[in-house]
This record gives C-alpha cells, structure tokens and sequence, in this order.
C-alpha cells in the first residue's frame, strides 16, 4: 500500500545488479518510475568483480522476462539459452544493454547511506506510514542530496561484506592487520599479478562451499604447472559424503564436476585438508601467516590465505527503519524457515514474494541475495520472482502479487551448512542444508571456474 500524494514519486532501487535492473524493467512494465542508485560505475559492478567465475545456471535461467521484453525494442541479441555464461559475459551481455535500455533512470557513483521516513526517526509512530521514504545519499564528488520517494527496493547484495575467518563469526586475531596476505574472492589465476602471489606459494582456502572448491580446483591446476604450489583446505568439520556435493549425481552438472575437480585436488596431493579447525587467530612468521585454531593447534606457515566463509547483508544504512528479520539469518522474518541452511530439509526453496518479503515498515522490501541475510543459497530466478511480486504490490495488484508465477525443479542432492563435526548425519536429516535447484546462483558471491559456477 502505497502512502497518500506519493504515487508520482519514484520508486527507489538500491543496487544495479542483476535484481535491481529486473525490479526497474518490472516497475516500467507497470507504468511506474524506478530510479536506481548504484555506488558503482557500471551496472553489474559486483558481478564483475567475479568476472573469470563461470555460472552453473545457463542463459535461460539468468535472464528476467520482464527485463527481456524492455530489450526486445533495442535490438538486443539474447544469447544461446543453453550455454553457461561468465560474470563478465552476463554483465556485458545483459546488464549493461538492459540499464542502457533503462537511460537516465539509473545513476552511477551514488551511495546509499541513509533511509527513514521522510521527518520520521524509527521511534516516532505518528502519520508514519503516511510518509514518503527519504534516501540520504553521496556522489563521488563528495556532495550529499535526499531524494524522496514512495518505496524502496533494496537490491544492494551482500558483495561488500564478506565473512571473516574468525569461526565466531568475528575477525580472528590479527586478521585485520594482515590484509596484505588475506584475500576474501576467488582468485583470477590467468591475471599475472594474482598468479603470482600464489605460484609456487602456499595457500591457505577456508571454506567449505563452491567457491573453496573453485579455489581448489584453481590452485590445484597452478600446482601441476609450477612446482611448489600447494593449498591447504581448512574445514571447520569433518569430511564427509556430503563435503565435495553432489558430483556425478548432481542436477548441475558444472556443479557436481567443480566439486570433483575440488576431490581430486586433495587426492592428487595438490591440497592437504584440516578438518575440525575453527580459526582463533593469525600469527606473524616474517613474510608468512601461521594459522591458529581454538583449541590451540598451529599449521604450517603459509604464504597467502583466501578466506571463502560466505556473506552477510550490510543493514547500517536501514539503522532507521523498522524491519523484521530472523535473529539469526539477518532475512524476512517470513522467508527465514524456507532458507534456514541448519534445518532445511531437501527439495526447492518455494518460490516466495510479497507476503514473505514485507516488513513493519510498509513499502521497503529487501531483495535478492540480500534478502538471503546469511543463508548461502540464492536462486536468480527465484530472485525475478520477488520483484514481479513486489512490483505488482507497490502498483497495488494484489491478486498478482500474491500469485506464484514460478516452477523450479527439484534436485536431489543436498549441501549447506549443517553439522560441522558429523557430516554424515546430513544424510539421515540431522543436519540438512538447503538443496539447489537447476537455477542457483550466489550472485556476487564469487563462486566457480570454468567448471561452473553458482
């Protein structure tokens, strides 16, 4: 529901990824207004950070139907549905022609630090809802402006805030003043400058997810070509049937093949595994890192550290309104139960809009991988599907805002988080962790190689 004397305002998206760009292209399917503020300079800025990663889902499943029709008039060329793209690909294929198509409605080098309702702090119940939203946000040219409008969509993803190596979910001692050792992205192996801090180096990968297989994989294809590469793979649990996915069972073929490729590597010798090491603190050994774990166990010194422990949503910035998030996932309160990686059981995340994305305060929704919090597995189509809802809610069709209007297939093979020191009770449902569909992608989240990607 819209506030009174606000439907000419625009509605405020937050980030030009992939999300963001499919709620503008939906909002202008319904004669509505998107501005989108994006702090980088290009559309898709996260995903070309990961731009080497290739994704496990192909063209078909990347593309919004919404943001496909605002193309079609541009003369824009959709690409072979069947074949995987690469961040870079989907970035220059897709989302810079489609926030070209969209002009002057998005804005570039504009950060978001602020959003209340317009002369409403978040404790002030008077004529709340009956506010427009105001944004605070900086150019980089420095200078400050607010813009009004009557909803907010943030978009943002959770690039920006990669977790830490600290098991507690805190940086590890001494971690932040190692920087110029600790790197928190896949490495792009074919750009000399990272090839170099790794060939003929140790590297420690901590991790347990795709993109610690993507490094492993990397890593374990630098060894077979430069003598003296090596990585440690640190697993906060034991290794398990489970750890290296679904392989040749896996609906995602690329999928299953990188976990393989990641098993292989241990396998082959090009990676050692230390498993049950929860990270407490970082060490100096001159120009090398030694890693020490909780219970006071020290490894070997290495020369680099990649730290791949997943991502979490930056809500500094919505300090000022009013948003129901589960405790522990930082995501909708509603939507929390059909993500939750500890007890999700297999199958599809069902496809969710409206009703699992509102907040106490009416008219400002989070999106995409943001509206994920901390749970590891984002589906873009998925992702297309709450801003069709949402859009259709703001223009105030309720009815197709509260229909599904998408089918994802089930997969059987699971993988997650679930029990760190007894893998094998993931099998029996103990554990659990969230199945992936034929459609998963971490957007931004860095994961894959040529093998594939989430």
């Amino acid at each position: 529901m819209n506030a009174p004397n606000t439907g000419r305002l625009p509605v405020v998206v937050i980030g030009a990824g992939p999300i963001g760009l499919a709620a503008a292209a939906h909002l202008v399917e319904r004669g509505m207004e998107p501005l989108i503020l994006e702090a980088g300079p290009s559309a898709g800025t996260a995903v070309r950070d990961w731009a080497h990663v290739r994704l496990f889902s192909p063209w078909a499943e990347v593309i919004d139907p919404a943001a496909e029709k605002l193309l079609a008039p541009t003369g824009w060329v959709r690409p072979d549905g069947s074949a995987y793209p690469t961040g870079g690909d989907w970035a220059e294929q897709y989302l810079q022609p489609l926030a070209a198509a969209l002009g002057d409605k998005v804005r570039y080098g504009v950060r978001v630090n602020g959003v209340a309702r317009a002369g409403r702090d978040r404790i002030v119940d008077a004529d709340r809802d009956e506010q427009p939203f105001t944004i605070h946000a900086l150019g980089t040219d420095g200078r400050e402006e607010r813009i009004t409008a009557r909803a907010v969509i943030d978009a943002s993803g959770t690039w920006s805030t990669p977790g830490p190596m600290g098991a507690d979910g805190l940086p590890a001692l001494g971690e932040k003043t190692a920087t110029d050792r600790v790197s928190y992205r896949v490495p792009d192996l074919k750009d000399p400058a990272v090839r170099a801090r790794h060939a003929g180096k140790r590297t420690a990968v901590i991790g347990s997810g795709a993109s610690a297989f993507t490094a492993l994989a990397s890593l374990a294809d630098l060894a077979k070509e430069v003598q003296g590469t090596h990585a440690t793979w640190i697993l906060r649990r034991g290794i398990g049937a489970n750890t290296f996915g679904g392989g040749e069972a896996d609906e995602l073929p690329a999928r299953g093949a990188l976990g393989l490729r990641a098993k292989a590597a241990v396998e082959d010798g090009h990676a050692s595994a230390v498993t049950g090491f929860r990270t407490d603190a970082v060490d100096r050994d001159g120009d090398q890192l030694v890693l020490v774990a909780e219970d006071g166990r020290r490894l070997d010194p290495v020369d680099e550290v990649i730290v791949l422990t997943g991502f979490r949503p930056d809500l500094s910035f919505l300090s000022e309104v009013r948003l129901g998030l589960d405790e522990r996932l930082q995501a909708p309160t509603a939507l929390a139960p059909l993500i939750d990686p500890n007890v999700h059981s297999c199958g599809t995340v069902y496809p969710h809009g409206v009703n699992e994305l509102s907040h106490p305060e009416q008219g400002i929704y989070l999106v995409g991988m943001k509206s994920y919090g901390r749970a590891p597995t984002f589906l873009a189509m998925t992702g297309y599907e709450q801003v069709r809802s949402i859009s259709a809610a703001i223009a105030g069709d309720r009815e197709a805002a509260e229909r599904v209007e998408l089918t994802l297939p089930e997969t059987g093979v699971c993988g997650g988080a679930g029990l760190y020191d007894e893998p094998d009770t993931v099998q029996n449902g103990q554990g659990g962790g969230c199945c992936g569909a034929p459609a998963t992608l971490q957007i931004g989240a860095g994961p894959a190689t040529t093998s594939g990607s989430c």
